[in-house]
């Protein structure tokens, strides 16, 4: 699931018209390009979540609630496609993640996605997928949205065990994933199945239970994400006044290597440190063009985007999107472009995620010779160190991908 942060970044003024440099403009099509659509909607808010999201009550404002959403995201797109004009690219990939986008009718969905094909054209293989609950979709929504054009669906399990989903404060009936599942796959779309681990209170048991149910189901692509206290959400108050314990980070090493365990077991192979699918084909080709430093834009609050080495991210709240798109003007709040230090930091920390490794003539010099160590350690794989020239991870090396990242950088 794309996540989109509640708190944004300081940047330099972005410009009323979001005119982006003409350097980054002549940059676009070398590589994937993306768009994103945040959806920032829920029904509740769970204490651990800290996306920029909103319950509906609490909005209300035209082109603010799900009602009226669409529109106001269609209006992003025709700005971006001002911006970008006859440079832009076909899309490769969609992403519509949230909140909660099946909050929206299947028909808004699919006519946000017909937005994106009117004004950049989609890929002949393009895949275009939403995050879903299990309790918003039906076999009648989903069919919508794969005669639509959608060619993959999100399921957020999180977990089959109901104690744990109750401290995630997660409202979803967990006999409604099977459901969910079963109706996404006879309408012709994709599965992915997303969970957490790390949940204060869950057992190593618990956490089998949740990966043998979501294997049960046969899905193409399964997500498995630690749990993090981020601060400022109900969780982290909790935690600060011991109702619920801290995550602990060997339960955690114990549950991520279960994990690689029963899903290699079932055939789904490790392509990024969380993430797992039963073939080349089914992996998330939108993440992995944020992990390759490709271009996306962003549509909606708090979105972030971007394009050859400038990044810029919006307002986050839900009026104040709606009400610069209503005027016409970029919903962007600020903006930064990367220095070939900072590009080449972001290369490191997320291409040695990946299955296939880091090239080691990317890394700078003091990076290189910690090559040795690492493979000493046990953190990269020795082979691919001599053979391929790659940094590639071990499974120990997974467990510590932080430490590897701050040695190759020379931290």
């Amino acid at each position: 699931m794309e996540p989109v942060p509640s708190a944004l970044p300081d940047g330099e003024p972005a410009p009323a018209d979001g005119s982006l440099p003409s350097t980054a403009l002549a940059g676009l099509g070398r590589g994937p390009f993306g768009i994103y659509v945040h959806v920032p909607f829920c029904t509740v808010r769970c204490g651990y979540c800290d996306f920029n999201t909103y319950t509906l009550t609490e909005l209300g404002m035209p082109g603010a609630s799900v009602s009226s959403y669409a529109d106001a995201a269609l209006g992003e797109l025709t700005l971006a496609g001002r911006v970008l004009g006859e440079r832009a690219p076909q899309v490769d990939t969609v992403f519509v993640g949230g909140g909660t986008p099946t909050l929206l009718a299947a028909h808004d969905l699919v006519k946000l996605l017909a937005g994106i094909r009117d004004t950049f054209g989609l890929a002949p293989d393009a895949e275009v997928t939403t995050e879903a609950n299990p309790d918003s979709v039906t076999p009648e929504s989903l069919q919508v949205l794969a005669d639509g054009g959608f060619t993959r669906v999100s399921v957020g399990m999180q977990s089959a065990v109901p104690h744990v989903l109750k401290t995630l404060e997660r409202t979803h009936d967990p006999s409604n994933v099977r459901l969910a599942v079963e109706a996404a796959r006879a309408a012709g779309l994709q599965v992915s199945v997303d969970l957490i681990y790390g949940t204060p209170g869950e057992s190593l048991d618990d956490w089998r239970t949740s990966l043998e149910s979501a294997i049960a189901l046969e899905p193409d692509h399964i997500s498995a994400y630690a749990l993090v206290v981020e601060d400022g959400t109900k969780l982290a108050a909790q935690v600060r006044r011991g109702q619920v314990t801290m995550p602990d980070d060997d339960d955690e090493a114990d549950k991520y290597e279960l994990a690689d365990e029963l899903l290699s077991a079932a055939g789904f192979g490790w392509y990024e440190v969380s993430n797992w699918a039963r073939t080349p084909a089914a992996r998330c080709r939108h993440n992995e063009c944020y992990w390759a430093d490709g271009d996306w834009w962003g549509v909606g609050p708090g979105a972030h985007s971007h394009v050859s080495g400038v990044r810029w991210w919006n307002v986050k709240h839900p009026n104040a999107f709606a009400g610069r798109i209503a005027s016409g003007e970029s919903p962007a709040a600020a903006r930064e472009v990367l220095t070939d230090e900072q590009r080449h930091d972001e290369r490191v920390l997320l291409g040695v995620r990946l299955v296939e490794g880091l090239p080691l003539d990317v890394l700078h010099d003091d990076g290189r010779r910690a090559v040795a160590g690492l493979v000493a350690d046990g953190l990269l794989d020795g082979r691919s160190a001599v053979r391929d020239a790659r940094a590639v991870l071990t499974l120990r090396g997974r467990l510590l991908a932080d430490t590897v990242v701050r040695r190759l950088l020379g931290y």
